[in-house]
């Protein structure tokens, strides 16, 4: 008889997020042990039901994946995450595995894919689903791993890091600096490669650490 897989879902849209649980829940050894709709809600879930695994979205109310998976990292070292979102850019990948994720797959991948990575990971190993190792390999080779010369940063994107500390989405950053929402997400990217963080609250703190901006 198969192990059972005790799995935590944190994902902020409930339609997705049942539909996600239905899924799982055809796997007989599979069950879902609690289910959150936003990072900091994921964080304390995870801390009082203890899952084997946590399916993790990024982009959620309160708190980002990737500050939520360093928050559970901090209490409980070896939990085991996997990132399940529509974000594939290189700095969300980075960052993500750099803050510990054991996993990293994109909605819409078959379900299979999704079964198998809960085991893999649950076994102790790690999996990336091959866009995403692909992905990863690049930005390593490129050497984007680390701190970065933040000399390079350009004006408009100063304007960008500015709101970014005001705790501004990419949304209402747009509308402050007149621009299209897909040119923001273009220079948030762009800031956190030059900064070599894994994320925003990274990216600030970076940029208030050598002077680039002041709080």
């Amino acid at each position: 008889m198969k192990e059972t897989i005790r799995i935590l879902v944190a994902d902020d849209h409930p339609v997705l997020r049942d539909g996600l649980i239905a899924v799982l829940s055809t796997q007989s050894d599979f069950e879902v042990i609690g289910e959150a709709g936003s990072g900091a809600e994921a964080v304390r879930k995870a801390q009082v039901l203890q899952p084997d695994v946590v399916l993790l979205d990024l982009e959620m109310p309160e708190m980002d994946g990737v500050e939520a998976l360093k928050l559970m990292r901090g209490s409980r070292p070896d939990v085991r995450v996997i990132i399940f979102t529509v974000f594939d850019t290189d700095e969300r990948i980075l960052g993500a595995v750099k803050a510990g994720a054991k996993g990293y797959l994109l909605k819409g991948v078959p379900r299979d894919q999704v079964f198998d990575a809960i085991r893999v990971v649950h076994a102790g190993g790690s999996l990336l689903q091959p866009v995403v190792a692909s992905r990863l390999l690049d930005q390593i080779s490129k050497g984007t791993d680390g701190p970065k010369d933040a000399s390079s940063v350009t004006p408009r994107e100063l304007d960008v890091l500015l709101l970014l500390a005001q705790g501004l989405q990419n949304k209402e950053i747009a509308d402050n600096l007149s621009i299209a929402e897909r040119t923001v997400k273009f220079h948030v990217g762009s800031i956190l490669s030059k900064m070599g963080a894994g994320n925003r609250t990274e990216a600030v703190t970076i940029a208030v650490q050598r002077g680039l901006i002041k709080l």
